[in-house]
């Protein structure tokens, strides 16, 4: 015997339509448009630092350099490029170790303890977002001086890892809050302390936000200008980017070099971002929490 259908369901589902299985032109035009903008500029960077000095002011951007040369680069090598490279992966490595053993912990206790006192912590490093580096770069100034710290890599790493905390404490509170709470109960009723939590629990779970922290504390520590503008004055504690900037009237109009000087002061950074990529991108992911 045939039976119908219920009383009021559909004799057969209606098939849903799947958007994201059609082709959508305008966003494939925009990201056309958008990796131009991109590759264009790094390609004419390239090409540019490989061109011989004297064809460099009459170059078109776009064309390849018809005699490539490494001249620029051997230039750049020659003049101290190794020294400011030394001196910024130190002064990018202590602003890394520095944000993690403070910011891991800081974020635990934001997403564990519910007193206010956490709370008020954890809303005081958010305002910190809100604060630009250059409001205070004079109360700094004189700190630094009254510290004697004036004219050394202290002097860049301290400020720079300050400013990069606020950042990197809601990225990891984001992150550790997509931590299950069955997971704290089971190592609790095992008899585990905060401590062991922390380190047998949170790290391996948060290594995401982790690394999004370390490559964002990095690129801080990498690409500042201002803070060692401001508090160094010899070439000892000198870093990149502030070679860079004395590379306009060190080298003149050679403008080739000073490319070839930013190629090679990218190439670093750009590794550890290869590197850390997928872990960079699902620790954005987990930056608004639950």
């Amino acid at each position: 015997m045939r039976t119908g259908p219920a009383p009021g369901t559909d004799p057969a589902p209606r098939r849903r339509k799947h958007w994201s299985g059609r082709a959508n032109p305008l966003a494939g035009l925009g990201s056309v448009l958008w990796l131009a903008v991109v590759v264009v500029p790094v390609y004419a960077m390239i090409s540019a630092s490989l061109t011989h000095q004297s064809e460099a002011l009459g170059h078109n951007a776009l064309k390849p350099p018809s005699h490539p040369t490494l001249d620029n680069y051997e230039t750049v090598l020659h003049n101290g490029f190794g020294h400011l490279l030394w001196n910024t992966v130190l002064a990018a490595a202590a602003v890394v170790a520095i944000v993690l053993v403070l910011c891991v912990p800081l974020s635990y206790v934001a997403v564990r303890t519910r007193s206010i006192w956490s709370g008020a912590a954890f809303r005081l490093f958010l305002l910190g977002v809100a604060i630009p580096a250059q409001a205070v770069v004079v109360p700094l100034y004189l700190m630094i001086a009254k510290l004697d710290l004036y004219d050394s890599l202290l002097a860049i790493i301290l400020p720079t890892a300050a400013f990069a905390m606020p950042v990197s404490v809601l990225i990891l509170t984001g992150t550790l809050r997509d931590i299950s709470e069955d997971l704290y109960e089971a190592m609790a009723l095992d008899g585990a302390s905060p401590t062991r939590m922390l380190f047998q629990l949170v790290v391996p779970l948060a290594k995401g936000g982790i690394s999004t922290v370390v490559v964002y504390a990095a690129l801080q520590a990498w690409n500042g200008l201002l803070f060692p503008l401001i508090f160094t004055q010899s070439d000892g504690p000198r870093v990149l980017t502030l070679g860079l900037f004395n590379y306009v009237s060190e080298f003149g109009v050679n403008i080739p070099a000073l490319l070839a000087s930013v190629v090679l002061s990218g190439v670093p950074i750009f590794v550890v971002y290869l590197v850390a990529r997928r872990a960079l991108v699902g620790g954005l992911m987990g930056v608004g929490g639950k």
